[in-house]
């Protein structure tokens, strides 16, 4: 950690919000504005970013320093490390009790060569669980940007979030916004957004807890489309979420 310069946590107090495909979209827009990025995926139970980052056949390797992060090309400007590299099938199952999830987390913490990151993503499970502790634990002396918050637009998501926000405050964690994503639906025909899961949930939110509200992200088939055909490395610049994206990094920037 020692030669990060920004850390950022992606947090919800719910899963099946888009943690991950909000984590794969931020540093995807950092790399794009010229950044050094890391991602490091915690979500021990669900480690899905090598998916969605199209890396999934690839390992992780060790050094005498440590654990040398999976880079998706030649250039290094983003590296990623996952359990998801270490199973020897995505669809094994992860069936571990808390003390050996806590010693997984540290040793991803403290045993992974970044070398040099401007940036480096957490995208954690959701919930405030031992993960949470551990990860608040284990950067308590380092200095953190803070957390960004990724709820749904109606109030059964909104509500777990809140539990988020509390916990940030609590472990002293800055809050640097919320996403509020599946914020409507765009036709890929018309290109009509349609409010399919309500709307306004992670804007009340933000204005309820004083905290900056970073922007709406709508559901778009094309971008799942980008990760199922593995193509979200080449594809993703010339989409329309990242637009939305560019516009949600700027804000955080600024603050």
């Amino acid at each position: 950690m020692d030669q990060v310069k920004h850390i950022w946590l992606v947090l919800s107090g719910k899963g099946g919000v888009g943690k991950s495909s909000t984590t794969t979209q931020l540093a995807l827009t950092l790399v794009e504005k010229g950044y050094k990025v890391g991602v490091l995926d915690i979500d021990l139970t669900g480690p899905s970013l090598p998916r969605m980052f199209g890396v999934e056949d690839k390992k992780v390797h060790q050094s005498s320093a440590g654990w040398v992060p999976v880079y998706t090309d030649s250039t290094q400007k983003l590296g990623l490390m996952s359990l998801g590299f270490l199973l020897s099938d995505r669809g094994n199952s992860v069936v571990w009790r808390g003390p050996k999830k806590t010693a997984m987390i540290r040793q991803f913490m403290n045993d992974v060569v970044w070398q040099d990151l401007d940036y480096l993503i957490i995208d954690t499970p959701p919930g405030t669980s031992d993960e949470h502790i551990t990860i608040a634990e284990v950067l308590k002396d380092i200095k953190t940007d803070g957390a960004i918050l990724v709820t749904t637009p109606q109030e059964v998501a909104a509500a777990d979030v809140r539990k988020e926000l509390n916990f940030c405050r609590k472990v002293n964690f800055k809050v640097l916004g919320v996403v509020e994503n599946m914020s409507g639906y765009v036709c890929p025909h018309c290109s009509e957004c349609t409010n399919i899961f309500s709307k306004g949930g992670g804007e009340a939110l933000a204005r309820q807890f004083d905290v900056p509200f970073l922007g709406k992200v709508p559901l778009d088939p094309r971008f799942i489309e980008l990760i199922e055909k593995q193509n979200i490395l080449e594809g993703y610049k010339t989409s329309d979420l990242a637009k939305v994206y560019e516009g949600i990094v700027d804000k955080i920037l600024i603050e």
